[in-house]
């Protein structure tokens, strides 16, 4: 069974790291859909897919580069972190069930464990504990915190106390998201914040939304930065049009967006049912996915 993972690692403003990252994971026999780096952030970020097996060894070898190499003790930026490679999704594509990428998550942060002496925090679909369901309560403290916070707290799997240089790890699976950056039209961090802070979820917001405000100066804009968890709750185009609301009320606006990452077709397709006030707007009803999907099914029936 097919699954896709996508590592996030806290460096991000070495290409040659990147680099490397692509030819553990290409050796690993998994397919890289792709690579992104961001030096504001200091934040790389790995989609890949295969076989889940295949996908976990290809974790495991990305996850001892990044111990290997990085030292959170002399490394920030303005993303939230706590581990050298800081978090770990892995996601069920097609058919694959979600208790299968659930069982995935647990061989990963046992082999971590034992392998790389990093402590494993279980989150999203994988959690044992309530508390630690949502990303951003596994993470409060960041790496800077992460000593007291363990004293009290341990993890699911490895040392109770971080790893010194890398930290810990988040591990789970879950369902797949968009992440979507909207850059506003000032340098006011306040401004951000306050827009991030209306649009998210767990202030009362939009339903699965995930929200910070950054600066990453680098841009010479601020930034919402947005995750999508349930986006078939609410569009990309519904959260887009929420923070340009809100953007407006404080005299800004948004004036470009960033797709970090991949994201699903269907995603897309609502963004274009929202847009061009067309309900129900299918894959068969787009050249070229319909093409894929007739070539598909000839090889399924045995013809060339």
């Amino acid at each position: 069974m097919w699954v896709e993972a996508v590592p996030n690692f806290s460096e991000g403003t070495d290409p040659s790291f990147l680099q490397r990252l692509v030819e553990r994971a290409q050796r690993s026999g998994v397919f890289v859909m792709g690579v992104e780096g961001d030096p504001d952030h200091n934040r790389s970020v790995l989609s890949l897919a295969g076989l889940g097996h295949l996908v976990v060894e290809a974790l495991v070898s990305l996850a001892e580069l990044a111990v290997t190499e990085i030292d959170l003790r002399r490394s920030r930026g303005i993303h939230p972190r706590m581990g050298a490679v800081d978090v770990i999704p892995i996601v069920p594509l097609g058919p694959s069930p979600m208790a299968y990428a659930v069982e995935l998550t647990h061989q990963l942060g046992m082999r971590l464990a034992q392998e790389l002496s990093l402590p494993v925090f279980l989150y999203e679909h994988s959690a044992r504990l309530p508390k630690r369901k949502n990303l951003a309560d596994v993470r409060r403290g960041g790496f800077e915190g992460l000593a007291t916070r363990m004293a009290i707290d341990p993890p699911d799997y490895g040392p109770s106390a971080p790893h010194p240089s890398a930290g810990a790890v988040a591990v789970g699976a879950r369902w797949a998201l968009v992440a979507f950056n909207c850059y506003l039209s000032t340098q006011d961090l306040s401004v951000a914040r306050a827009i991030a802070r209306q649009v998210r979820a767990s202030n009362g917001g939009l339903v699965g939304v995930k929200a910070l405000g950054l600066y990453p100066k680098q841009q010479g804009a601020v930034q919402v930065s947005m995750n999508l968890v349930d986006y078939p709750k609410t569009t990309l185009a519904q959260a887009v049009e929420a923070v340009a609301t809100e953007a407006a009320r404080l005299n800004v606006e948004v004036i470009r967006s960033e797709l970090v990452g991949l994201l699903p077709l269907q995603a897309l397709l609502d963004v274009a049912e929202h847009f061009l006030r067309l309900p129900h707007l299918g894959i068969e009803q787009v050249v070229e996915l319909n093409l894929n999907r007739a070539a598909v099914q000839s090889v399924e029936v045995g013809h060339p």
